[in-house]
């Protein structure tokens, strides 16, 4: 598990403190997910375009998240979908395919992201 803190000036009067945990979609962490989701008002599930399995997961890890995880009103947390890697090709999925299952699955939306090349990373977190 690796966690990093940000500080985010979002506007002239507001501040945003992101706290990151990435889990790198193993499976050994799921029992300890809720320890993760604690608090949080926003959830980032990122999968490789160029690998099938790590897109079928993302549904596996949205499941998790919005059996153990509510806003205060009781509506699941808002989670957007990184496509990362889309930088390279073969794509294993296809634009159409992620956008159903984006919709599908009841993610807020879904971005092309490169870390990489560092496309659409500052513009997904807005």
């Amino acid at each position: 598990v690796d966690f990093a803190l940000k500080v985010v000036q979002w506007s002239d009067s507001e501040t945003v403190r992101l706290q990151l945990w990435d889990i790198a979609g193993q499976e050994r962490f799921t029992s300890m997910t809720r320890l993760y989701y604690r608090e949080a008002s926003a959830c980032v599930i990122m999968f490789d375009v160029t690998n099938a399995s790590t897109f079928s997961n993302s549904q596996k890890w949205k499941q998790d998240l919005d059996s153990k995880l509510l806003l205060p009103d009781g509506s699941p947390v808002p989670c957007l979908l990184l496509a990362n890697k889309c930088d390279l090709s073969p794509w294993a999925v296809s634009r159409e395919e992620i956008d159903r299952f984006s919709k599908e699955n009841g993610f807020s939306g879904w971005v092309e992201t490169s870390v990489k090349e560092n496309k659409n990373i500052s513009e997904a977190m807005r």
